[in-house]
């Protein structure tokens, strides 16, 4: 009777042991890209395992790709894929070569993402994109997208927090020492957070777009606060 209730015990251990490593979610890196294809490059995460989540986090991460390549107002994307935004892309290139044959300047885009964290609670993804459509100079953008590692649903920047404000007024105070000086920005007078906050390993990188709250020529702003300062207003902790 022993020895059958530690078989029981043992194929129990062995279900939920299986389930669980069918429910982990691992990334390899892919390029995507079309034929004739010379002015789009892209490199990014893709993530396999449960094919529910894996399928949730490879959707948000496209959709971030296919804005990134959108050319005009960005409540008027109608590409359903990576595929059809490159597309549409070399279009747009080849239709500004024949409008302004006189500007030597080609167009590009380059696009690459990185898993900056990963744990059985949150899935923190970064996606660089530079584009240039023919102008001074290009733009550069980097999109943190943090997932649920458990359903693959994003994770918006209040639902990071227990306690939104505590953890603002922690911000600032690193914002501050990160930023010396406040002349470069676009409104000193008033902090807020940016829109970009993600994990890493060794704390929360909080980031600005160019433009966010400085000029073009201050570039990106980034900082972190370690997981210590900040540990009892994080929903999900860190490892």
């Amino acid at each position: 009777m022993t020895h059958n209730k530690y078989l029981l015990s043992l194929c129990c251990f062995l279900v939920l042991f299986n389930c669980k490593k069918e429910q982990d979610t691992s990334f390899s890196d892919i390029n995507m890209t079309i034929e004739n294809n010379s002015i789009v490059a892209i490199n990014i995460p893709e993530a396999g395992g449960n094919n529910m989540v894996a399928s949730q986090i490879n959707s948000d991460i496209q959709k971030t790709i296919i804005s990134a390549l959108h050319i005009g107002n960005p409540d008027e994307i109608t590409s359903s894929s990576v595929e059809e935004s490159i597309t549409l892309f070399n279009a747009e290139s080849e239709k500004f070569k024949t409008d302004f044959p006189e500007l030597a300047n080609s167009w590009e885009a380059q696009i690459d993402g990185e898993v900056m964290y990963q744990s059985p609670e949150l899935i923190s993804i970064a996606i660089t994109s530079y584009t240039n459509t023919g102008g001074a100079h290009g733009s550069l953008n980097i999109s943190f997208l943090n997932f649920n590692s458990e359903t693959g649903e994003r994770i918006q920047n209040r639902q990071l927090f227990n306690n939104l404000e505590a953890f603002k007024i922690v911000a600032e105070r690193f914002f501050k020492r990160a930023v010396k000086d406040k002349s470069l920005l676009l409104d000193n007078k008033l902090f807020e957070l940016p829109k970009n906050i993600g994990y890493s390993e060794d704390g929360l990188i909080l980031l600005y777009n160019t433009y966010e709250i400085a000029p073009y020529s201050t570039g990106i702003i980034e900082f972190s606060i370690p997981f210590k300062d900040i540990r009892s207003y994080l929903i999900f902790n860190s490892l």
